[in-house]
């Protein structure tokens, strides 16, 4: 049997609209996974898209810290990590995709999701008037997929 390496890369999108800069994004990882494809088309043509097409998703997308995970091909990647930092429209919003880890393993990343929005709500939480407030906020997120609750 063949091991098939994965990379898996941590993004931030945030809009580049000063009045949306607060709100939370309307992130969806199909519209991650589209954006994405689209400029890979763009850029390398049909063989981009073919080298990355077999192992490549959108796994997660937090919608308040404006945080997605992806999954692709060790090797292809490399067509990823140069096409996401020139994407500037995901599902109809202007934005920019900023590149904030890379891992061989969806733990790590995980790891340094969990991090990245502890660190995101300790700063939130200074803005909030009530402790109801902050549990709501801290409930919005915190939240993670079933899978990823289990690998941490």
């Amino acid at each position: 049997m063949v091991r098939y390496k994965n990379r898996y890369i941590t993004i931030q999108v945030s809009s580049k609209k000063e009045k949306f800069a607060n709100k939370p994004l309307n992130l969806k990882p199909q519209a991650v996974h589209e954006a994405i494809q689209k400029k890979v088309l763009e850029m390398y043509g049909d063989y981009g898209i073919a080298a990355i097409k077999a192992g490549f998703s959108a796994k997660y997308c937090n919608a308040h810290t404006r945080i997605a995970l992806i999954k692709i091909r060790h090797g292809p990647h490399m067509f990823l990590l140069k096409a996401l930092p020139k994407i500037n429209d995901v599902g109809g919003n202007h934005v920019n995709v900023k590149i904030m880890y890379i891992g061989a393993t969806m733990k790590h990343c995980f790891i340094f999701i969990k991090n990245y929005q502890r660190e995101k709500l300790q700063s939130m939480w200074k803005e909030m008037k009530n402790d109801n407030e902050r549990k709501e906020l801290e409930k919005a997120l915190m939240t993670m997929d079933p899978a990823m609750k289990d690998l941490l």
